[in-house]
Formats: C-alpha cells, sequence, structure tokens
C-alpha cells in the first residue's frame, strides 16, 4: 500500500508539474499575440496624431472661414433696424444695415475692427424700409450694434456683439498713420478745426485724423459710389496726431467732408465736397 500510495503521489506531482508548464507555454503565446497588435496599433495611431498636431497652423484659418462660409450671417435686432455681419457666400456680405420700419427714423450700424477701440466707423441707412446698405470691407474681428437715429440724434440702440473670422480677405489694422502720414500718402485732403479726411482721388480708402489736443473727436462724414442713400462715418477716438482708416473695396469716395464733435455734439463742420 506505501508503495502504491508513493507512486500515485509521484504521478500526481509531475502531472500537476506538466499541466504547469503546459498552461505556461500556452499561456505565453497569447500574451505576446495580443500585446504585438497593441504595439503595432500605436505605431499605426502615433503618425497619425502626430500629423495634425503638425498641419493644424496652416489649416486652422481655411477651415474656420470656409465652415462659416456655409453658415448663415449674425445678426442683431431693435424695433426698426437690423444688423448683420457675414461671408462673401451669404445673403449678408460684410456689414449690412437693414431699415424695418416705416418711420421717420433711420437705422444705423456702428462697429469696430480688430479688437481696436481707437475707431469707430457707423454707416446710417437712408434709403426706405425693406433697403439694405453696408460694406464688404470688414476685419478678422467684428464688434457691432445695431442703432435708430432721428436726424444725429440716436433714439435707441441694442447690445455690442462680437463676430471672428467670417472674412476671407480681412481688412488689417492701421494705427500709427499720423495727419502728416495721411496727407502724404493721400492726393485729396479737407481739414477744419482739429479735424482732417484725406483720401486717395483713385484709390478707395479713406482716413479721419485728429490734429488737435483737446476733447474733441475728429471725423470724417461721407459716402460712397455716388449712393445717397448710405452716409458713412469714422470717429477718431484714440486722440491727437492720430488717423482712422477705412476701406471701400472698388468703390470710390464721392462726397465728403471733416467734423468735430464733443460726444454726439457737433461743434465744427464744412459743407460737403464732392470728388
Amino acid at each position: 500500500m506505501a508503495l502504491g500510495r508513493t507512486f500515485f503521489a509521484a504521478v500526481a506531482t509531475i502531472a500537476v508539474a506538466f499541466s504547469a508548464d503546459g498552461a505556461a507555454a500556452t499561456a505565453e503565446p497569447r500574451v505576446v499575440a495580443q500585446a504585438a497588435p497593441a504595439q503595432a496599433a500605436l505605431a499605426q495611431v502615433a503618425p497619425a496624431q502626430a500629423v495634425p498636431a503638425q498641419v493644424a497652423p496652416t489649416q486652422v484659418a481655411p477651415t474656420s472661414v470656409s465652415d462659416d462660409a456655409d453658415e448663415e450671417p449674425v445678426c442683431v435686432r431693435i424695433k426698426g433696424a437690423e444688423a448683420c455681419v457675414g461671408p462673401d457666400e451669404s445673403d449678408r456680405p460684410g456689414i449690412t444695415i437693414e431699415d424695418t420700419a416705416s418711420d421717420k427714423l433711420h437705422p444705423a450700424v456702428e462697429y469696430y475692427l480688430n479688437g481696436y477701440l481707437g475707431t469707430q466707423y457707423v454707416i446710417h441707412n437712408l434709403a426706405r424700409e425693406g433697403e439694405v446698405r453696408g460694406s464688404r470691407e470688414i476685419g478678422k474681428v467684428v464688434t457691432f450694434r445695431v442703432a435708430v437715429y432721428k436726424g444725429n440724434h440716436r433714439v435707441r440702440f441694442g447690445r455690442w456683439k462680437t463676430v471672428q473670422n467670417i472674412a476671407k480677405y480681412p481688412v488689417k489694422r492701421e494705427t500709427r498713420v499720423t495727419p502728416a502720414s495721411a496727407r502724404a500718402r493721400a492726393k485729396i485732403c479737407t481739414s477744419t478745426r482739429g479735424a482732417v479726411t484725406c483720401f486717395a482721388e483713385r484709390n478707395t480708402y479713406i482716413f479721419a485724423c485728429d490734429t488737435r489736443a483737446d476733447k474733441y473727436q475728429a471725423r470724417a462724414e461721407y459716402f460712397v459710389a455716388g449712393d445717397p442713400t448710405a452716409r458713412f462715418e469714422i470717429h477718431q477716438l484714440a486722440g491727437v496726431n492720430t488717423c482712422g482708416k477705412a476701406e471701400h473695396g472698388e468703390l470710390a469716395i464721392s462726397m465728403y467732408r471733416a467734423a468735430v464733435f464733443d460726444q454726439n455734439r457737433r461743434i465744427a463742420d464744412q459743407l460737403y465736397k464732392y470728388n
């Protein structure tokens, strides 16, 4: 009996050792087989993740403009007026202001470009109800609001709104122009006490310059392409010896004057001149 027990114990020990070795032998290829695809997958994923990281800086701007081009324009509304900023492919390209009420008031859009608060732009829509006026020349960043005027008095206005990356070819910010350099770059200038308006006869940019160190604000008031139903304004807010610039694509300045304001009260101006 003792021999039998010893024999069975030895067999059992060999069997256990064999089964353990066999299990280890079969388990090891499985681990290797699972690890190899994982490493291969990582080797394939890593280049795919690295490529966008390198390409991203050159793809960000075109992609955002392309996506925005398919969207509707961004609009703000108050009673009697609607102002919109939209891409070229939309039904409201650039910045526009629409008259939405039949009354004696007229709408306007007030805006800043490229985050610079030293120059404010205003477009007054002097046409009738349902008409839209505006400009395609906007910056990469546009902060705008809609307002309603009675003559030169602002009756009501909405909240400011900012949009980015709407224009495919945004105008650049130009803040280092002085009255002297504006005169040198322009062919035509007109001035009044403390303000100068300059533009090139065949080009379509225009400057409004502050020439006095006082509390008053220099403005350029002008019309474009012979259209009397839209009055454009540049309010130069940065102070003495600074100029604000506006661009109008292929449209020429047709009528213009320089003016000086104490906030919204007119201090000095001159008769309009024709180009």
